[in-house]
């Protein structure tokens, strides 16, 4: 069984840093893909970025490109989340997710691997 465990979550200020983590552990993992979405309290879910397991291609939301850069570490099959000016908008629960597939952003209710959460929060 895939385990995910995302850290790095925090409280910060508007226009702070924060750099989340996730480490895929566990089982047999093959994957060709790892991304995040978040999910703020009385909101649906939200695709935040993904990261190509075999050729680094990445894809990002509109509303955080430019701000938040997706990497990974195969060697530790970790996948990072830098996000650069934060916003109050930016506050939510941010999930790692890892799927057979790239384009999670179409069916994140379905991914085949997800994590438990870290709570990211901005204040203005």
């Amino acid at each position: 069984q895939v385990r995910l465990t995302e850290s790095g979550g925090g409280s910060v200020q508007a226009g702070g840093s924060l750099r989340l983590s996730c480490v895929a552990s566990g089982g047999t993992f093959s994957t060709a893909a790892m991304g995040w979405y978040r999910q703020a309290p009385g909101k649906e879910r939200e695709f935040v970025a993904v990261i190509s397991w075999t050729d680094d291609r990445t894809h990002y939301a509109d509303s955080v490109k430019g701000r938040f850069a997706i990497s990974r570490d195969s060697a530790k099959n970790t996948v990072y989340l830098q996000m650069e000016n934060l916003k109050p908008e930016d506050t939510a629960v941010y999930y790692c997710a890892a799927d057979s597939g790239f384009k999670i952003w179409d069916y994140l209710d379905y991914v085949d691997y997800r994590g438990q959460g870290t709570q990211v929060t901005v204040s203005s």
